[in-house]
């Protein structure tokens, strides 16, 4: 029986992936072997001993010590993509708003008052304050080209606008999913010259905070439109706010208000809405449960954001699982304890992820407790486990 707690209301599509015969899923639980949440900020000092695994039903693991949790030996998992398409829709309903002025229009309608003669009146007299910009022929910059990034660039294509992407880390995967006619930018800096919208894409980091400060934004062009749509904190929200007054930008679209922001007329900022659709936590969830279940019944991972992928089929033999710091001898002395126990190896998968190790072992018996209390006690080894195979295990 695998104890899980969840620390946010998780879609039933998602839980419905446990089982309950081997589940028991609370938000109160005593020794959890898994932690599964959405945006609730956790603390290391919060995580039990107990915990093997962090699920998170997102892409972003800000609110997670990942980096205190790497050094316990406890995997994070994110799921990438899974709701990419909600947020390429608002990040695209973002640059139809933006462009025409919609918000601002709106709050003016709003305000006007008397008969429908008046306020017709006032209408006419007061249109041409929102008039926009169309977006066929105008070339949005697209920082980032992860699951998200490489979405909106294909759609902003099927609008007619030019794209310039700029992402050094983007994978094959991802170029291959990319349209034919996409714009590799050389830096960051290129790509804010050239762009007329420019929309963000980046995860948030020591590296990316305030990565739109106000030198770039004196590199954009003269009454850009900037999106961040990605995290709070890679815009220099100061510094936007002064390119604004100053008439440097058409408008800021972004999806975290603060009272600076929401004050501001040319700024449409929302409440955090990017993966806020029933499709999208319905497919988060369901991706995190089947990443945690196959990690606590297998010990295989899938998007981790600080473990090695490693996936190791099932062939009927007893599974071992350890997880280790990244240091010569570990695969050795392992063998050597299972050849003193008379353990013959069937299959073993070891892969490695900058501090942390992964080893995956099947043998050809059940192992015995002081052979597993032995494979703990080594140095290095930050847990060792034994996985029974369960009925219908993924």
């Amino acid at each position: 029986m695998f104890r899980i707690q969840t620390l946010n209301q998780i879609a039933v599509a998602g839980l419905e992936r446990l089982p309950r015969e081997h589940y028991e899923v609370a938000s109160e639980i005593v020794h959890p072997d898994a932690i599964l949440l959405r945006s609730a900020p956790l603390q290391a000092t919060a995580v039990p001993a107990s915990v093997r695994a962090i699920g998170r039903a997102g892409a972003g693991t800000n609110n997670i010590p990942v980096a205190e949790m790497t050094a316990r030996g406890v995997a994070v998992f994110n799921t990438p993509g899974a709701n990419a398409n909600a947020v390429k829709e608002l990040v695209l309903a973002a640059l139809l708003i933006g462009s025409r002025n919609i918000a601002q229009a709106l709050r003016f309608v709003d305000g006007l008052d008397g008969d429908d003669a008046t306020i017709q009146q006032a209408v006419e007299q007061g249109k041409r304050a929102f008039v926009g910009f169309e977006l066929p022929g105008r070339t949005l910059g697209v920082i980032g080209l992860g699951a998200i990034g490489v979405k909106v660039a294909n759609a902003a294509r099927a609008l007619g606008m030019r794209v310039i992407g700029y992402d050094p880390t983007i994978t094959v995967a991802r170029a291959w999913q990319l349209e034919h006619d996409v714009e590799a930018a050389h830096s960051i800096d290129e790509v804010l010259a050239r762009a007329d919208c420019v929309t963000l894409h980046v995860p948030l980091t020591d590296d990316t905070r305030h990565l739109i400060d106000a030198a770039r934004i004196r590199g954009m062009r003269q009454g850009a439109l900037l999106l961040n749509f990605s995290r709070r904190g890679i815009v220099d929200d100061a510094a936007v706010l002064a390119a604004l007054d100053a008439g440097r930008l058409h408008g800021y679209c972004c999806d975290f208000p603060n009272n600076q922001l929401k004050a501001h007329p040319q700024v449409v900022v929302l409440p955090h809405l990017g993966a806020s659709t029933r499709e999208a936590e319905d497919n988060c969830a369901v991706m995190v449960a089947e990443q945690l279940r196959d990690y606590l019944e297998n010990g295989n991972v899938t998007h981790s954001v600080n473990f090695p992928e490693i996936v190791l089929p099932r062939n009927g033999g007893a599974r071992i699982s350890i997880v280790n710091n990244n240091v010569p001898n570990m695969v050795g002395q392992i063998s050597t304890h299972l050849g003193t126990a008379g353990l013959n190896i069937l299959d073993m998968l070891n892969r490695s992820r900058e501090t942390i190790a992964v080893t995956l072992i099947d043998v050809d018996r059940p192992c015995p407790p002081e052979t597993l209390a032995a494979l703990a006690a080594i140095d290095g080894v930050c847990s060792a486990r034994v996985l029974e195979p369960l009925p219908e295990a993924c």
